[in-house]
């Protein structure tokens, strides 16, 4: 992976990654959500009738890469999610958030993003 030292919008990004590009505005989005850490934005290839990625600005590989000094961004990330939930009307029917972690997880994209999955029931085990 590449890390550019340069700043966009005050964060590191990797000018590789298409979820950088996309929370820094450099490519477009269908966004629903965004503060100085956080990009939410609509799938393109939904799962559900609400199926959101919400992402940090800063480049984050994915939950395994995460240190004691990203509990803040991980925190706004949760946070960020309910307040979508609300917002998409799916906060008292219910919702799933899953972040998926390398391959074998379902991760397609390295850069460390939520789903929010809304609008339908939800079974169990997923899959």
């Amino acid at each position: 992976m590449s890390t550019d030292t340069s700043l966009a919008n005050d964060h590191l990004v990797d000018p590789d990654c298409i979820f950088c590009k996309l929370a820094n505005h450099a490519i477009p989005a269908r966004a629903v959500f965004e503060d100085d850490d956080i990009f939410a934005f609509e799938d393109l290839s939904p799962q559900a009738t609400v199926h959101i990625l919400i992402v940090p600005k800063r480049h984050i590989a994915n939950l395994a890469a995460t240190s004691d000094g990203d509990l803040e961004v991980l925190g706004k990330l949760l946070r960020a999610a309910a307040v979508i939930a609300a917002d998409q009307g799916v906060s008292e029917s219910g919702y799933r958030t899953v972040a998926n972690v390398g391959r074998d997880g379902g991760q397609t994209v390295d850069h460390l993003h939520l789903h929010l999955l809304g609008g339908r029931h939800m079974g169990w085990p997923p899959g």
